[in-house]
């Protein structure tokens, strides 16, 4: 279990550095990376993580704020 919280951390720190401009600053990007990373399908399972720990899709903030077009 170590292996994939050592895997995990990784694409998170990955997804921070893309995210921020001076290094020091990255725990300001924390939430949106672990937002991303959580609602993100994996490839080995075709889901998201989030989908798996909640039994539904997250709503994201964006979706809230733009009306469906259906």
């Amino acid at each position: 279990m170590n292996g994939a919280v050592e895997a995990a951390n990784k694409n998170i720190k990955k997804i921070i550095e893309k995210m921020i401009v001076n290094y020091k600053d990255w725990h300001e990007m924390l939430s949106s990376a672990l937002l991303a990373y959580r609602t993100s399908i994996r490839s080995s399972t075709e889901v998201t993580p989030y989908s798996l720990v909640y039994s539904m899709e997250a709503v994201l903030p964006i979706e809230v704020e733009i009306p469906s077009m259906k």
